[in-house]
């Protein structure tokens, strides 16, 4: 079933493996998905003698085989139910590294803490489509939890595999997570806001003496681990700063972004590319990086600067460079909070396929929305485009390609009111007629919402000078109204929200802290 280069490049991941690893397939043998699923498990445990396969001949509650992993001869808690192909071949990867204690998405010091707090237990499934690449994230951080902390497990659900599951569950988006029968999450997300979810439902027990709670103090500080903030930090620490970087996530947005054709040197790269190139690019720095975190509250005035995130660590130091991004803008409507993730979406390669053969509505006249409704219009039976403005913003060769197709129909000065549903989904939005003032309904079961960013600058807000769309405004040297505070990239007033422009912001930031430090502006 494994072409042998793969199982080439498996021979080489697994080369150093020792801890017993075993693949434990568990369903009815006569069924040819447990067969299938047997052979993937034997060809991928060929790859090391430390991987081993265990069959059991017994109906699953999934009504599909599922693969899961022993440590040692004892159960991890990790399983995924349908073969992890695609994208889900690398959690399946990481999950045996993790599981020996060699995985590179292990989390720092302070992150095990918090997982080996949480109370449960907790029965995790986290639904998936095996094309979909923001699920493995979600895969790969609740796989961790489970082996972490033995109080939870997560099965990893292929819908095509389990489809009266995805239907019990009313699952109309992935990546869905429920735990213990409950909506635990829906859509990309990071481990730190997992492990936040998880401590929201299920508790948390300190265990004493572990942290006496005193600041962690650096030279500086940046918030925010995408293509500014990591810029900055790398400058900082070549000027021999000691930095560290505390963010959600490495990479930021630049991870939900599928092709890159203009950063410039690089004629082709992935979100997901460049976000390990970043990663990569600051760990050759003596940098000391806290992602997965989420900032709660932050003391800017004064020195030194202070950030506190949730779990209780506070990170302090004379100056901060604030590169913390954007985020998908809502429509904040009624109705669409109620609906995330059971018919309001963001991500068309993601989610599209579940409204195969049905009516949708994209809002958002910009390039991402018209690429989104020349994707969906190729598997949906109808498509509406809401623009709120009487011009489409949209680059004229999309628009051309647009309107050969005959499904697709554009609404121009409209705005999208209200989302309606029946407590299980999506069935209508209202509309009104910006000219005209009149209200249509339009009977859809999806709604994407294409309308661009939000600046991620609320922690900051109240502190820092922002402008009336709550981006952080600097001058020229990337400095904010308040000394020894820097702002770089997306979250600020800077034109343009490109990565090559926020590469270059982050390293002016860093150039005016370093300058600001030796010429006395902000304290050694």
């Amino acid at each position: 079933m494994l072409e042998k280069d793969i199982l080439d490049q498996l021979k080489s991941i697994f080369s150093t493996l020792e801890t017993s690893v075993t693949l434990v397939v568990t369903g009815v043998s006569s069924r040819k998905e447990t067969q299938d699923m047997l052979e993937f498990a034997n060809d991928f445990a060929s790859a090391s003698d430390a991987l081993s396969v265990k069959s059991e001949d017994a109906p699953t509650e999934e009504n599909a085989p599922l693969l899961r992993l022993w440590r040692d001869g004892n159960p991890t808690g990790v399983a995924f139910c349908g073969i992890p192909n695609g994208h889900e071949f690398s959690s399946l990867i990481l999950a045996v590294l993790n599981a020996a204690g060699q995985g590179r998405n292990l989390p720092d010091a302070g992150m095990r803490r918090r997982i080996e707090q949480l109370q449960g237990p907790a029965e995790i499934f986290t639904f998936v489509s095996l094309t979909c690449t923001n699920c493995p994230d979600v895969v790969q951080a609740l796989n961790v939890v489970a082996l972490l902390n033995p109080r939870f497990s997560n099965t990893m659900i292929d819908g095509g595999v389990a489809p009266e599951m995805v239907k019990s569950y009313n699952v109309q988006s992935v990546p869905t997570v429920y735990a213990n029968g409950r909506l635990l999450s829906v859509g990309r997300t990071d481990l730190g806001e997992l492990v936040s979810k998880l401590e929201e439902a299920f508790g948390s027990s300190p265990a004493p003496g572990l942290d006496d709670g005193s600041p962690l103090g650096y030279d500086a500080i940046v918030a925010g681990g995408g293509p500014a903030g990591a810029a900055a930090a790398i400058y900082m620490a070549r000027k021999g700063l000691r930095t560290a970087v505390v963010a959600g996530r490495i990479g930021g947005q630049v991870s939900d972004t599928t092709a890159i054709e203009n950063l410039i040197s690089v004629p082709l790269t992935t979100g997901t590319r460049l976000a390990g190139d970043i990663r990569t690019h600051l760990q050759s720095y003596d940098i000391d990086i806290f992602d997965n975190r989420k900032i709660t509250s932050v003391q800017l005035e004064g020195f030194p600067k202070r950030v506190a995130v949730e779990g209780g660590e506070t990170f302090e130091a004379p100056a901060l460079v604030i590169a913390t991004g954007a985020s998908w803008r809502r429509l904040n409507v009624p109705g669409e909070a109620d609906y995330i993730g059971r018919g309001v979406a963001f991500c068309t390669h993601c989610d599209g396929p579940f409204f195969a053969g049905k009516d949708v509505a994209v809002v958002g006249g910009g390039n991402s929305g018209i690429e989104a409704a020349i994707d969906l219009a190729a598997i949906c039976r109808k498509v509406d485009v809401f623009e709120f403005l009487d011009v489409l913003k949209a680059d004229e060769v999309l628009q051309k390609k647009l309107a050969t197709l005959h499904n697709v129909t554009v609404h121009l000065s409209s705005a999208l009111t209200e989302v309606k549903g029946d407590g299980k989904g999506v069935t209508g939005i209202k509309v009104q007629d910006r000219v005209s003032g009149e209200v249509k309904d339009y009977d859809v079961q999806g709604v994407f919402v294409q309308i661009g960013l939000t600046p991620n600058s609320a922690p900051f807000a109240e502190q820092v000078a922002v402008n009336k769309r709550g981006e952080i405004e600097t001058d020229l040297e990337c400095r904010t109204n308040l000394a020894g505070v820097y702002a770089a990239g997306d979250v600020t007033d800077v034109p343009y929200k490109q990565i090559v422009i926020a590469m270059g912001e982050g390293a002016k930031a860093a150039l005016s802290a370093v300058d600001d430090r030796m010429r006395g502006v902000t304290p050694s």
